[in-house]
């Protein structure tokens, strides 16, 4: 929230500059994420007043103005803005002066006649989007005074970032409170007194969701002037807030809220039929909004209709049948109590995030609806006039927030700060807070103020002390306590090693949201369930992660579309799916590689990464455990179909790895297929303990056989087969050429291995060496047809 520092010291003037201000604040938990100051910087630039506009004698577009800037001799400057008239007030700036951007004011002659000084409007000078022309500045400005000053513009903003709990801060007053108690200093503001009815008009009002609205005002106001213009005053604070003004009415009201920090209303009344009926939406009932948009409204939905229909959203955005405009005479001010749970969550189902619902959500004060509508009722007859009637208040106490009183106790006050604050000092900063404080035999017992919903137990009192107090005041203590060890055990890779090797393979480290995209997931794993949130940041961002594969395909493609020509990532996170009606959250590690399989560089060609580079570093990761693992051809709907494999480890499915689906290529507009790996680390990374095997001293043989079998054999399988076949004696098999070709029948390949054989405690003779071979042989023959090749 963005609040002016000099609207803040309208309420409370601390003997503090701004950045004591900042670090008081910061300190008490409002956090403050930067100030900026008000204006932008531009100087020597006055209040003139046009007294003469004449035509350039050899431009139609220009007009030769003599401006009145408080000096002894009236200005003459060239002007082409359309909106200049005789008597007009706007900003001058002088020979000299300098505008934001660095534009510096020099004396000219525009189409040979002399202009000295520039007329200005909002934009050139940074205090508005408006550039249709000058700005026409009220004619009240007192000629000839400094633009800055008149206006206050050296001021500055506080961006103050407010946690979830603390929603009776979204004011100034709010805001206000809080200093006045860290500085001790008197809380002033405005006087808002009651504005008297001038008229007896009243509006029908009907609450028939007394739970979700307990307290509902309204009042009428009627004839307010058409010509009436939002004061400069209000404007330059709605600005300096972030907003822009609009209407009086509509200004009024945001300009209430954020003073006071109760969002609030105003109907043309005349474009209201019946009266007002506070009410859940019917299904599939439809509002056009303030912006234009039209939303579908749901039953949980709570809306202020009239008789023809919804006319708002309560407590998010007025609608546009019923709004305010140029031709408005009659206003219906309407100023109502949301529960928070009525509100949370609507306005981002529906899209929206507005000023008012930030603040409905997290809780307004349940009994500052009447001192708002007094406060708007006396600003806008004051700037528009009209004749308020009386306020109308419909209440169900027994559905407003009850504050009920909070036991805190010396002793666990004492211990939990380790410190001891006196008795005098906490009562005051308890009582500063707008607490009722009563004494008791072992501590307090304070009633927290209606505005504050954070307040319930003990510990809330206990923190509330120790923020007013400061937490650098309280002395630093070391605590006394049982330490207990973690585990650290051998049975499973720690994620550290996972990380590391990956590294040392090139990879870096991402981390994605849980949340994906229901449509790319689906997309990945079609007919897979996924858990759908219940309140979704967006509708991109709306089911639980079945796979770590969607959160990696964004991020490459966020990094090649920032021509990032290689892509190496890994994360290791939670996916989430469902084993019956049961939910289990799976800690998994998942992979992408995409684009060439090296740096660029001169000493190798350039090359895409394949298959056998992912399945290369998955290998490093399971043989660092030791692992006993196979793949196998498999198909997965987000793979190429025979460029896809499961990862099996220790006889269970743990993983898949492959290239993208083509299919999949194409709907994510790529230009190559990425390749992706994951493993289930439980599955996975079970790791085995090490045992000691002695190195033998004796001689390795090694004999090479080639075979010949069917396409469609898995070389895993011939892998396994050896094996087995070979027994203790193999100590290692290597697949050093695989071919298909000339001399080979179409249909067959040929696969070479190499054969390790070796003994602990003897050398082999060569007729043992040809007995493993002949059994490997034997062995592959009766279980793949494969004959060793001519």
């Amino acid at each position: 929230m963005k609040i002016s520092e000099r609207w803040l010291r309208e309420w409370v003037d601390p003997p503090v500059d701004t950045a004591g201000i900042v670090a008081q604040l910061t300190m008490a938990g409002l956090e403050v994420d930067g100030t900026a100051p008000a204006a932008p910087a531009f100087s020597s630039v006055v209040i003139g007043r046009v007294e003469s506009v004449a035509p350039h004698p050899d431009a139609d577009k220009l007009k030769v103005c003599r401006v009145e800037v408080g000096a002894a001799e009236t200005l003459g400057i060239v002007c082409g803005a359309p909106n200049v008239y005789a008597g007009m007030r706007a900003p001058v700036a002088l020979v000299g002066g300098a505008l934001p951007g660095g534009l510096k004011i020099k004396r000219a002659k525009l189409r040979g006649v002399s202009s000295v000084g520039m007329l200005c409007s909002e934009r050139e000078l940074g205090l508005g989007e408006s550039h249709e022309g000058l700005w026409d500045l009220p004619q009240d400005a007192p000629v000839g005074v400094d633009l800055r000053t008149w206006l206050s513009l050296d001021d500055t903003v506080i961006d103050v970032d407010l946690t979830p709990n603390r929603g009776d801060c979204f004011s100034v007053l709010g805001v206000a409170r809080e200093v006045a108690l860290l500085n001790d200093a008197p809380l002033s503001g405005p006087v808002i007194a009651p504005v008297p009815a001038a008229v007896d008009d009243t509006f029908s009002i009907e609450v028939r969701a007394p739970e979700a609205c307990p307290r509902f005002v309204g009042r009428v106001i009627r004839g307010i002037r058409s010509d009436a213009v939002t004061p400069l005053w209000m404007a330059e604070k709605l600005r300096r807030a972030g907003l822009r003004p609009i209407h009086p009415v509509v200004d009024v009201t945001n300009f209430v809220m954020l003073e006071l920090g109760q969002p609030m209303h105003g109907f043309d009344l005349g474009r209201l039929e019946g009266g007002i009926v506070v009410r859940h939406a019917a299904a599939g009932e439809r509002i056009t909004l303030l912006d234009g948009r039209e939303v579908t409204l749901e039953p949980d939905m709570l809306v202020i209709a009239d008789h023809a229909g919804p006319r708002a959203v309560a407590g998010i955005m007025g609608g546009e049948a019923s709004g305010v405009t140029a031709a408005t005479r009659d206003v219906f001010f309407e100023v109502a109590f949301f529960d928070p749970q009525a509100i949370a969550g609507r306005a981002r189902r529906l899209g929206l995030h507005t000023d008012a619902s930030l603040r409905f959500e997290r809780g307004v004060d349940p009994a500052g609806q009447e001192r708002a509508v007094e406060r708007a009722t006396a600003l806008l007859v004051e700037i528009a006039g009209g004749a308020p009637g009386p306020v109308m208040m419909h209440v169900a106490h027994e559905h407003l927030p009850q504050r009920a009183p909070v036991r805190l106790r010396r002793a666990r006050l004492d211990a939990l700060l380790g410190h001891v604050i006196p008795d005098a000092d906490v009562e005051r900063m308890l009582g500063g807070l707008g607490m009722t404080v009563l004494p008791t035999p072992d501590g307090w017992e304070a009633t927290p103020p209606s505005h504050r919903f954070d307040m319930a137990v003990e510990v809330d009192l206990v923190e509330e002390v120790a923020r007013v107090y400061g937490y650098d005041r309280l002395p630093e203590s070391r605590g006394a306590g049982g330490a207990v060890l973690g585990q650290a055990g051998e049975h499973r890779a720690p994620a550290s090693r996972i990380a590391d090797t990956l590294i040392s393979r090139g990879y870096q480290e991402v981390v994605t949201y849980s949340f994906v995209d229901p449509e790319l997931q689906s997309q990945l794993l079609p007919g897979e369930r996924a858990l759908a949130l219940a309140n979704p940041i967006s509708s991109e961002l709306s089911t639980m992660r079945l796979s770590l594969w969607p959160g990696l395909l964004q991020v490459m493609k966020r990094n090649l579309s920032r021509r990032q020509p290689r892509v190496r990532i890994f994360e290791q996170g939670l996916r989430f799916i469902y084993e019956g009606n049961e939910l289990k959250q799976l800690m998994t590690v998942g992979g992408l590689l995409a684009g060439a399989r090296l740096p660029e560089q001169w000493g190798a060609p350039a090359a895409r990464v394949d298959f056998f580079d992912a399945k290369r570093d998955v290998e490093l990761l399971l043989d660092s455990n030791l692992a006993d693992y196979r793949f196998e051809a498999a198909e997965h709907p987000a793979l190429h179909p025979g460029q896809a494999a499961r990862i099996v480890v220790d006889g269970h499915p743990a993983g898949w790895i492959g290239a993208l689906h083509p299919r999949l290529v194409r709907v994510l507009d790529l230009d190559a297929a990425p390749l992706l790996w994951e493993l289930d680390e439980a599955l996975g990374f079970a790791a085995k303990l090490p045992a000691f095997r002695e190195i033998s001293r004796f001689p390795a043989i090694r004999r090479d056989i080639a075979v010949v079998v069917d396409q469609a054999v898995p070389v895993q399988a011939l892998v396994e087969a050896i094996r087995h076949a070979a027994g203790r004696l193999l100590t290692e098999s290597k697949v050093f050429d695989v071919y298909s070709g000339d001399r080979i029948d179409s249909g067959l390949k040929s696969v070479a291995f190499g054969l390790i054989l070796q003994e602990s405690s003897r050398t082999l003779t060569d007729e043992e060496a040809d007995g493993v071979v002949a059994a490997v042989v034997a062995r592959l023959a009766s279980e793949f047809g494969a004959r060793l090749r001519d």
